[in-house]
């Protein structure tokens, strides 16, 4: 996969980049970091430049979150108590369950989907419960316009600073990755324990 993303950004540059970080944030194995520092090192090497690549990553990740935003507006409050009504039973989850996550999301959805913009995998799907909690549009592309440019700048001026030793950078983010992943799952655990405790 390595390959093929670098070949796309060697021959298509600007557009390239744009294409690559639009479907990692829709298809979240594609790897932004190879993306993003490879960039980097393209601008020490081409004629592409920082603030073009950035702007051009920048982009490309917005209209992907746009993409899962509306995905999420599909599957409102409404259907999902559709569902919680035939299979609540078996998935323990009740409607005031629903309505207590939605008004969380309420209260700290924009600071969320800043967050979750630092965070693998998560930093792509988290545009799905925004738009499942309606969350106003302008603060979401606000939030997440912040978010994804701070990640890309400190990504591709990592990969512009050690040049060809750029993968070094990619090998880092992997453990990086590799951290959160486990701190994600040690968390799922730990609510779902106590989710279960509360309903016994």
């Amino acid at each position: 996969m390595e390959n093929w993303i670098t070949d796309i950004m060697s021959e298509f540059g600007y557009v390239g980049i744009m294409f690559l970080i639009a479907i990692e944030n829709i298809f979240p194995p594609i790897p932004s970091e190879i993306i993003l520092t490879f960039g980097g090192f393209m601008t020490t090497t081409t004629k592409l430049s920082m603030l073009g690549v950035v702007s051009s990553a920048t982009a490309g990740s917005v209209a992907g979150a746009i993409i899962l935003y509306l995905v999420g507006l599909q599957m409102d409050i409404a259907r999902l108590e559709k569902i919680v009504d035939r299979w609540g039973h078996i998935l323990r989850i009740t409607k005031e369950d629903l309505h207590k996550a939605d008004a969380w999301f309420d209260q700290y959805g924009p600071w969320t989907v800043f967050i979750c913009r630092f965070i693998p995998l998560i930093r792509s799907l988290i545009s799905i419960p925004a738009g499942m909690s309606n969350m106003n549009i302008g603060l979401f592309l606000f939030f997440t316009t912040l978010g994804t440019l701070i990640w890309n700048i400190v990504l591709v001026y990592l990969g512009a600073s050690v040049g060809n030793s750029w993968e070094v950078i990619v090998g880092y983010m992997e453990i990086y990755s590799k951290i959160i992943y486990v701190i994600l799952v040690l968390l799922f655990i730990i609510l779902v324990y106590f989710f279960i405790k509360r309903r016994r």
